[in-house]
This record gives C-alpha cells, structure tokens and sequence, in this order.
C-alpha cells in the first residue's frame, strides 16, 4: 500500500517523506496551499481536525503529527532501510530523549524566526524584531548544548544517524537558507560538522528534489 503524505512543500511534511525514503516505504505526495487555505476545508478538517500539517493515509490509516508519524514508521518497519531507533533499549530512550528536546527546545525559537522572516505579511503574521531577538538568544542557547553534546558523540543519540537528528533537517534547513542565520550553526564546531554530515545524506537530497 503506498502511503499519502499531506503537504510535502512544507517543513514538517518533509520529515515524514526523509523517514519514508530512510526506511525504504513508497508514497506519493499530496498539494496542500496553507495560503489558499486548503487546510481549513471540510474535507481536510476530516483528516486533521487542527488544520494543519502533515496528515498521511495508509491503506484505511490516517495519522497526523510529523514526529508521531515518523515514530510509527521507524517502528513498524524496524528492520527494513535504515534502523533510525537504534539497536538498544537505552538507544531508543537517548533517541526519544532528544526529539522531546528537537520538540520542546530547539523548535519553538526557530519556528518563531522561521514564522517572523519567511511568513511576514501572511497568516496575520506581522515582523516583530523584538521577538526574533529573544527568539535567536533562546535558540543560541540551545545550539550551546548541542555543541556540548555533539563533542562527545557524532550524531545526537549515540555514533548512529537516528530519528532525533532526522527530525531537525526540515527547519534547520530554513534556518541555514531562507531565515538567513546559517552563521548561528557555522560558528560551532561540532554543530556545523553534524550539519554538514545530516544535511547532505542522500535522503534528504532526495526529498528536496521531489519538493522542488
């Protein structure tokens, strides 16, 4: 059964589709325009009652929430394509661990730069430097951490490229391009080499030419 995957031109979508392509599962993408508001129809509330971004149906399954999505798919098929949940127990809880902090740390200040640059004028969003301010000091912050982390391991949960690294390409893609603060991974040693390492597999190029 091939897997449909709502909204592939934005962040979120796209890792779901890097998990797809890692594990070696088909699918097949489906538009989805935020700004024409395709996402608050009734056929797509039916599918994601919140409206937003991504939902994927496989077969009579319908699951939304990008971090979920990729969590059932490193799950289900464990053994097939990359194994992006490690091979131990204690792997698995490193690599939950830091996708709670890619979800609660590191996302909430990108996406604020990402909503305030690359978004200003559209959703009734309207550019506030303050906010962007406090919002790159907090994702600085972060950054710190990592650096500290990645010191001592190649990838974030261990020597092993897992869900929790899988999960910061999207955004962090738009942080290094169009948010135009790439200096903010470049000026840390270890960061900038597991960017550099995550940023160019094969799957994720991949995906940014389906999205073209």
């Amino acid at each position: 059964m091939v897997v449909k995957v709502y909204g592939p031109a934005y962040a979120s979508p796209k890792r779901v589709l890097l998990c797809l392509v890692e594990k070696e599962i088909e699918f097949e993408t489906v538009p989805v325009d935020l700004l024409a508001g395709e996402n608050l129809t009734p056929d797509f509330l039916k599918l994601q009652p919140f409206g937003s971004l991504p939902v994927i149906q496989d077969g009579d399954y319908t699951l939304f929430e990008s971090r979920a999505i990729i969590r059932y798919y490193a799950e289900k098929y464990k053994s097939q394509g990359t194994d992006l949940l490690g091979k131990t127990i204690e792997d698995q809880g490193l690599v939950n661990q830091w996708l709670e902090v890619e979800a609660h740390n590191y996302h909430p200040p990108l996406n604020n730069l990402v909503l305030h640059i690359m978004f200003n004028g559209h959703f009734g969003i309207v550019r506030n430097e303050q906010v962007i301010k406090e919002s790159e000091e907090k994702l600085g912050k972060v950054l710190d951490v990592y650096e500290d982390r990645l010191s001592k391991s190649k990838y974030l949960a261990g020597d092993f490229f897992s869900l929790a690294d899988l999960s910061h390409l999207p955004f962090t893609n738009y942080l290094v391009g169009p948010v135009g603060k790439g200096y903010m991974i470049k000026e840390r040693k270890h960061v900038s080499a597991w960017w550099d390492d995550i940023s160019t597999r094969p799957s994720w190029l991949k995906v940014l030419e389906i999205c073209k």
